[in-house]
């Protein structure tokens, strides 16, 4: 019984905290997007190929990379301008028809939040326009990179919001770009020379490809939209091994580490990277069941630490994953400021996101 108390007591504390520290009231109960994407009823409609079309309900990644693979250039340039939204979130279609799929979607919305989506230098993976929208873009040459990340954001990130001004090295884009320049430049005793080799090769991708909570609400301290977002990440990854892309590191900040953590055992990333995390929804690192190492980072500010890591009643994430007990491997982040500042150029834990992306962490 003096067990349960504790436990009340704990659980009331986690939403007094949570409500105190961006207010309760604050977040607005989101649905999550899901399913296959826009248009698809008339994709699977169309006949013009004398076969049916991949269910994007049903067909596994591979499935419909082995589909493309069947079509000459005509027949797939006439899918991308027939069913751009779906060809542009197909997992397993080739990179440059969904560059070119989502280049078009985007145009054909007419909306003035996404334009600059459209523009002919950028490499959009994914765009759904559905709800607040989701967006992935990639940073660098996917298709001939030798690692791949992956930035997995929280909270207040959508496709409306995704080009909106931010500070610095902040946000899903911001991250993605500081990032990418990080693995350009060469460690300490290393050469210019190297830059082709190591940080030339790697690509990231901004992945705001589920529906996050707005502000510090019920939805972000429950995990019904880290659910749906961990299904969806995962047939994302499906979809880069199917195209032939390296197993990605994911970096998951905030809400994102939730999503992350129910994802983990579905996925072939060789790292997952928690930092600014709330708790993953699980007690250890073991207990993520994955065989990729477990990375977490917790700045010295970060009002993250003041949210307890409790689970009850379905509220709260968990066991936090910078503590010694939860098992995961320490990024150093003693210079980083508040909750967004990982990313921060000269930070040590940009250093260590840097060597990690590039396969370079001490095994």
């Amino acid at each position: 019984m003096r067990r349960f108390g504790r436990t009340l007591v704990t659980a009331a504390l986690a939403v007094a905290v949570v409500g105190g520290t961006a207010g309760w009231a604050s977040g607005d109960s989101q649905s999550a997007v899901t399913g296959p994407p826009p248009g698809s009823a008339a994709w699977r409609a169309d006949t013009a190929y004398g076969r049916a079309l991949p269910d994007p309900a049903t067909a596994t990644p591979q499935e419909v990379a082995r589909f493309f693979a069947g079509l000459d250039d005509a027949a797939r340039a006439a899918l991308v301008r027939s069913h751009p939204l779906v060809v542009g979130n197909l997992d397993g279609a080739p990179l440059p028809l969904r560059y070119e799929a989502n280049r078009l979607a985007v145009a054909a919305t007419g909306d003035a939040r996404y334009a600059s989506l459209a523009a002919p230098d950028r490499r959009i993976l994914a765009f759904d326009p559905r709800g607040r929208g989701q967006v992935a873009e990639v940073f660098g040459d996917l298709e001939h990179a030798a690692h791949v990340s992956v930035i997995v954001p929280g909270s207040d990130n959508d496709a409306a919001s995704y080009d909106a001004r931010r500070a610095p090295h902040t946000g899903p884009a911001g991250m993605a770009r500081a990032l990418r320049t990080a693995t350009e430049t060469p460690a300490a005793g290393g050469s210019v020379a190297n830059r082709s080799v190591a940080g030339g090769s790697v690509a990231v991708i901004a992945w705001t490809g589920y529906t996050t909570p707005v502000g510090v609400g019920l939805d972000a301290a429950d995990g019904r939209l880290a659910s749906a977002g961990a299904t969806r990440l995962t047939r994302f990854t499906a979809g880069l091994d199917a195209v032939g892309a390296p197993d990605p590191v994911l970096f998951c900040h905030s809400y994102g580490s939730v999503v992350c953590g129910l994802a983990a055992r579905h996925t072939d990333a060789t790292d997952v990277v928690a930092f600014g995390s709330p708790g993953m929804r699980a007690g250890t690192a073991a207990a993520l069941h994955t065989g990729a190492r477990v990375w977490a980072a917790r700045g010295p500010s970060d009002w993250i630490a003041d949210v307890p890591n409790v689970r009850f009643a379905g509220i709260g994430h968990g066991a936090d994953p910078a503590s010694a007990a939860f098992g995961a491997r320490r990024v150093p982040a003693v210079d980083v400021r508040g909750h967004a500042g990982y990313f921060t150029p000269g930070t040590q834990s940009l250093a260590a996101f840097a060597a990690i992306a590039k396969g370079e962490a001490a095994r």
